[in-house]
């Protein structure tokens, strides 16, 4: 999120450029990770191109375990990254060992985008670049395919135009997400910072096919800190089709980037047909 109306508020938080030296190695391997059959955890976390440290942002996901991490403002070579492949580095620092990067533009001698980290192998990768006003920054929705106990899982990341006043453009954006997303059968996940409150039309338009996994979990707090008596903003989301079962969330309130980290604990329900199938075998 970019508020450039407001630039002093940007100056408030540390910079520092991400460099090669330094980096943890990972602390738990994933090989240790155990979850029960159809349950996922997922995180979102914009990590500002890592201008407070990689090693704080490997940490904030270590510490959460998760399965698969969306990733936005993300640099791979860029000067101020420090050359460093940031995607490649999280991998590595986290365990988890397949990861993807989505470009969206070039930025400081290097790629700016979005990206994924994941314990299951990432298939089918796509990206569809998200309608925008004329020069703006671009803007995509990328696209993974996951194997999760012999299931195909869609995993989507996106971050949409920054905030103040481009409500229209981010509405447009949504439509251009809802609609793609209604067009895939596979259980699926939209995840990323979508720079809009909950109560907004374009997150009332994705509400409509997809439940925000935080709120209903019962821990709808906000995830971009702002200075002073200025609150708290909503404006990072985990949102699920019907095939999951939110079971937990939490906002993770660090201070590894300007966003604030989002776990969710997700159960993929048993699909109608398999449930009767073995029912049917179990009665005989």
């Amino acid at each position: 999120m970019h508020l450039r109306l407001l630039p002093m508020l940007l100056m408030l938080g540390p910079l520092a450029c991400a460099t090669g030296p330094g980096l943890l190695p990972p602390e738990v391997p994933v090989a240790a990770v155990h979850r029960e059959p159809g349950t996922l955890r997922v995180m979102t976390f914009n990590i500002q191109s890592g201008a407070r440290g990689l090693d704080g942002v490997a940490r904030v996901i270590r510490a959460s375990v998760p399965d698969v991490v969306a990733l936005q403002e993300v640099d791979v070579g860029s000067h101020r990254a420090g050359g460093v492949d940031q995607v490649d580095a999280l991998a590595r620092l986290t365990g988890l060992p397949h990861r993807a990067h989505f470009r969206t533009t070039d930025l400081h001698g290097g790629a700016y985008g979005v990206a994924l980290l994941s314990r299951f192998p990432l298939e089918a990768l796509a990206q569809y670049p998200l309608p925008n006003p004329e020069g703006a920054e671009p803007r995509t929705l990328a696209h993974a395919v996951m194997d999760v106990d012999g299931r195909e899982v869609s995993v989507y990341v996106t971050h949409l135009i920054r905030r103040p006043f481009n409500a229209r453009a981010r509405l447009r954006q949504s439509a251009f997400v809802a609609n793609l997303l209604a067009r895939d059968t596979r259980p699926h996940l939209l995840m990323g910072d979508l720079n809009d409150d909950p109560d907004s039309n374009p997150l009332r338009l994705l509400r409509r096919q997809m439940k925000d996994v935080v709120a209903a979990t019962g821990g709808a707090r906000g995830t971009y800190p702002m200075p002073l008596f200025l609150p708290t903003l909503r404006i990072d989301y985990v949102l699920a089709c019907d095939a999951f079962t939110p079971v937990a969330s939490r906002v993770l309130r660090v201070d590894a980037s300007d966003h604030y980290p989002v776990v969710a604990d997700l159960r993929l329900d048993v699909p109608a047909s398999t449930a009767e199938a073995d029912a049917a075998l179990s009665s005989r």
